[in-house]
């Protein structure tokens, strides 16, 4: 995308807040294993983690995505920017899903609209991250500059 812009001077900050997203990922995921232990995979009760509502095939979905974010993160190098931005869109497609299906038996993550709002914002915060942390040639970013000032 020319609009992308290409070595943001709050680059690295971004990354540090995609890592952070990440491992809160991670951490929500763990705790909910811990706290769903011995439950059913797609158990439908009142178990709440982190203030959220959750079973333990959301936590471990949850360990799965934060260690994607992780693993971008790491690798750097617009591996994380590509990571970022496809976590972002699964995690808002599985915030309207879990919308959609909140109040009915289809409710299989047992989320609460807490889960709900929390996990549109991470996918949010990740879109964000995955467009200002692109990285590239000095040429590469002048021809963003120069496709932004065309815009």
């Amino acid at each position: 995308m020319t609009h992308t812009p290409v070595n943001h001077p709050a680059r690295p900050i971004y990354r540090a807040i995609g890592g952070l997203t990440g491992l809160y990922l991670v951490v929500f995921g763990v705790l909910g294993v811990i706290t769903t232990l011995g439950d059913d995979l797609f158990a439908q009760d009142d178990t709440k983690v982190l203030g959220q509502g959750g079973n333990f095939a959301l936590s471990l979905l949850s360990i799965l995505l934060g260690a994607l974010v992780l693993a971008g993160t790491l690798l750097g190098r617009n591996r994380d920017v590509a990571i970022n931005q496809w976590t972002a869109y699964g995690l808002m497609a599985l915030s309207l899903f879990e919308l959609a299906f909140i109040q009915t038996d289809a409710n299989i993550f047992n989320v609460t609209i807490t889960t709900v709002i929390v996990t549109m914002l991470l996918g949010l915060v990740l879109l964000m991250v995955g467009m200002y942390g692109k990285v590239g040639s000095e040429e590469e970013q002048k021809l963003a500059h120069d496709a932004r000032l065309l815009l």
